[in-house]
């Protein structure tokens, strides 16, 4: 099982590493890898805290300007057949395979908050 963490507008995946006996995190959503770990959850949340103070002092340092997660920009990869599909039924639809993505999308995500209303 995992769990999701935040800090600062910056969140991280958590999960139990049972053969070492910590918790095991990664913040998700962004290029730079970011990952820190802790044995008991006060633990954890202070390396997901310091890891992403760290990751900003080093940003600030090295004047790279600190990722922001989720810029709403990725790329998904599908079966070719899956693809072409879609293509289509955006085009009749009047509509870009983009919008077509992310309509199915928006309709995941509602049907899930529906469920756990």
């Amino acid at each position: 099982m995992s769990s999701i963490m935040e800090y600062n507008g910056y969140h991280a995946k958590v999960e139990f590493d049972d053969k070492d006996n910590i918790f095991v995190g990664t913040v998700i959503g962004l290029n730079d890898m970011l990952g820190f770990h802790g044995k008991s959850v006060d633990e954890l949340a202070a390396s997901f805290r310091d890891c992403i103070e760290n990751y900003l002092s080093w940003c600030m340092e090295s004047g790279k300007k600190p990722e922001k997660e989720f810029r709403g920009v990725f790329n998904v990869r599908i079966v070719p057949e899956s693809h072409r599909e879609a293509a289509i039924e955006a085009a009749k639809d009047g509509i870009t395979l983009n919008q077509f993505v992310a309509d199915a999308i928006d309709e995941k995500l509602a049907r899930k908050r529906a469920v756990m209303v």
